[in-house]
């Protein structure tokens, strides 16, 4: 297999074919990415038995942890959809905090939401919401998504109990109080910059908002479910989730109690609960009935599954030819301060592998060692890995094709709002590391 330099040239004109095929001459995203892989393979002259092998593994992986979540998803916010549910809670929204601030709080609650609940589900379920409010406050629609997109990232990737942050916590074994604390004073400003202004700095030069639904009729609907209940719906995934992570805390490990409630707090459990209320308490606002709804959310499912689950082959191979171990060695050997090096691991290893929880558990594993022999806080390295993992997200990253898929964005519009929003947030948040480093 080829070593050495040549493994990043791959990289970089694997990644460079991939986006010319499917913006230049056109290409299903999913015949993209499977073409790209298999001809990564062939350039890092992995045998072909490795290649098919990994192309299936990082199928299954990544639908293992996100298929059932898309599928139940789609599922979920077409009912609320159908229901009038989701136009209920764009009202709401929309007479509570005001037009001219609907960006600023669908960032906010992005950013709270996605503290217990995992960045894919969580904008499953709050993506029609930003659609939604897009219609009724004639924002633009690539606005909100970045604003939302953007606020769910920023705590994903900062603030635990998400499984990245805590395991860079635990690598520099840092105060877990002091970290959260730090972790949401830098958080909050970078969504601030990185979703919200930025977010409205696409909208003026892409101002399309959210088209009417004319493939329903609640628009024209009498009778509509309460907000009180269209909210309750809502947030019940979440609340499952949440309940799931804070009884697992504070429950006895092997209790009947804290296996139940790591049962129903189970992203994939949450969600199936959650449709089920959903049907058992909208159905009666459907017109079209609650099964014609799912069968229709089902044809929507397939290709994002499929695409998602491309973009799993994708990173998985990338991180099988050794890419990531060369970017590792490289890094390490370079004379930068430390804080720095580690906001960089965490970026670069983000394109790399395209997980952004690979990426902090991996660039911790490194530095994590390296603490004792250097003369600042382990706390703001650790956070610097955090805020490096939230940049460059690319076609290789699964998360790119969910926010791509759910919010009808075409990649273009993608790498403009997720990408380079992202990767915004995520400078912000390492520039306000190294000042605090500076006074503390």
């Amino acid at each position: 297999m080829v070593t050495g330099p040549y493994l990043l040239v791959i990289f970089g004109l694997s990644i460079l074919f991939l986006l010319l095929t499917i913006i230049r001459f056109k290409l299903n995203p999913f015949l993209a990415l499977i073409l790209t892989t298999i001809l990564t393979g062939f350039a890092v002259r992995m045998p072909l038995i490795q290649i098919t092998d990994s192309m299936a593994s990082g199928f299954g992986n990544t639908l293992k942890g996100i298929g059932l979540v898309i599928g139940l998803g789609i599922m979920f916010g077409k009912i609320l959809s159908d229901s009038g549910a989701m136009k209920q809670i764009a009202s709401f929204m929309i007479r509570k905090f005001g037009a001219k601030n609907a960006t600023l709080s669908i960032g906010l609650t992005g950013f709270l939401v996605s503290i217990p609940v995992f960045f894919d589900a969580a904008f499953v379920i709050l993506v029609s919401l930003a659609k939604n409010v897009s219609r009724l406050s004639k924002i633009p629609v690539i606005t909100l998504v970045t604003s939302l997109a953007i606020g769910l990232i920023a705590s994903h990737n900062m603030v635990i109990p998400t499984p990245g942050p805590v395991e860079v916590g635990n690598s520099f074994h840092v105060s877990m109080g002091l970290y959260v604390f730090f972790a949401i004073v830098i958080s909050i400003p970078a969504v601030l910059v990185g979703g919200w202004l930025y977010g409205v700095f696409l909208g003026k030069r892409d101002p399309e908002v959210e088209p009417e639904d004319t493939n329903s009729d609640v628009k024209e609907k009498e009778i509509a479910p309460t907000e009180g209940l269209s909210i309750f719906i809502l947030l019940l995934p979440i609340f499952l989730i949440l309940i799931g992570s804070v009884a697992s805390l504070a429950l006895n490990e092997v209790s009947t109690w804290s296996n139940f409630f790591e049962f129903i707090g189970n992203k994939n459990v949450a969600m199936f609960i959650s449709v089920l209320a959903a049907i058992f308490t909208l159905y009666r606002y459907m017109e079209n009935g609650v099964n014609d709804s799912i069968t229709e959310a089902a044809k929507g499912a397939g290709m994002i599954i499929l695409i998602t689950g491309a973009g799993g082959s994708f990173g998985y191979l990338i991180n099988q030819s050794g890419i990531g171990n060369y970017l590792v060695s490289t890094l390490t050997d370079w004379n930068v301060s430390i804080l720095f090096l580690g906001f960089l691991l965490g970026a670069i290893l983000r394109g790399a592998l395209g997980s952004s929880t690979v990426a902090l558990v991996t660039a911790a594993s490194i530095l994590g060692s390296l603490v004792s022999h250097v003369g600042m806080q382990p706390i703001f390295i650790a956070l610097s890995i955090c805020a490096g993992g939230m940049c460059l997200s690319l076609p290789n990253d699964s998360g790119f094709w969910v926010v791509s898929r759910f919010a009808n964005l075409s990649v273009t519009q993608t790498l403009k709002s997720w990408t380079l929003g992202s990767s915004i947030a995520g400078l912000v948040a390492f520039v306000l590391i190294y000042i605090l480093d500076k006074i503390f």
